[in-house]
């Protein structure tokens, strides 16, 4: 007999690459504006403040390059491509000298916005939820393990959408680099192993229709892959 009323629902899972297991989600944070320039074409001042943090449920993820339906409601659907981490170890109040030894692995995603949601919720002081943590949002490539040559503060990061540069731009440019962002999101939460965090995206985000092919790159992680449909 079952201890639960309903069956358990499936744990969501990210591919790692050169293997057949998974690597299991448990939550994902996004930074907010990591990228002056970005922090400046939506409106803000790019100086180095605090960062700030929303939200993906877990099974927002959508991974192995499928389909990715347009979400309802929104007639503003746009792209962000973004480095992620996802933590291995997790702990309080890490120092960041040592916040790299707490990550299992890096990926390709994209964090997908409803902007027209999202620009509403801003205007009325409303949080920003159905405008980033809708279905299919978080498009992940496989992740690949920590500590095998590749190191977060450098890289091309880029998107082309069917075939042309929408985004590029350097990890180096991040405002705050993936040490300072553990660190600081440990003195707010508890990491756990499984979280992902998605770092922030580069300049250039805009609209994506139907049909369109989204692919993106990380020097030295990999790639992220999906098609609106």
């Amino acid at each position: 007999m079952s201890d639960y009323v309903i069956a358990p629902p499936v744990i969501p899972a990210v591919p790692v690459q050169g293997s057949s297991q998974m690597f299991p989600v448990r939550r994902i944070f996004c930074v907010g504006r990591n990228y002056a320039e970005h922090a400046i074409e939506m409106g803000s001042d790019p100086t180095r403040e605090p960062p700030f943090y929303f939200t993906k449920p877990a099974d927002a993820v959508l991974i192995n390059g499928a389909d990715m339906p347009y979400p309802p409601m929104s007639k503003d659907l746009h792209h962000e491509m973004e480095l992620v981490v996802a933590i291995g170890t997790g702990g309080s109040d890490i120092a960041e000298a040592d916040a790299l030894k707490h990550v299992w692995g890096y990926c390709a995603g994209l964090d997908m916005t409803r902007r027209d949601l999202q620009n509403e919720a801003k205007k009325t002081g409303r949080p920003w939820d159905m405008g980033k943590g809708f279905d299919f949002s978080a498009p992940m490539g496989a992740l690949r393990r920590a500590g095998d040559g590749f190191d977060p503060s450098r890289g091309r990061i880029e998107l082309k959408v069917n075939g042309t540069v929408r985004q590029t731009s350097d990890l180096s440019r991040m405002i705050w680099s993936v040490p300072e962002i553990i660190a600081n999101l440990s003195r707010l939460v508890r990491l756990a192993p499984g979280d992902l965090i998605m770092t922030g995206t580069p300049e250039g985000v805009a609209a994506v229709q139907r049909g369109d092919l989204l692919e993106g790159f990380v020097e030295g992680v990999g790639e992220v892959r999906c098609r609106i449909v």
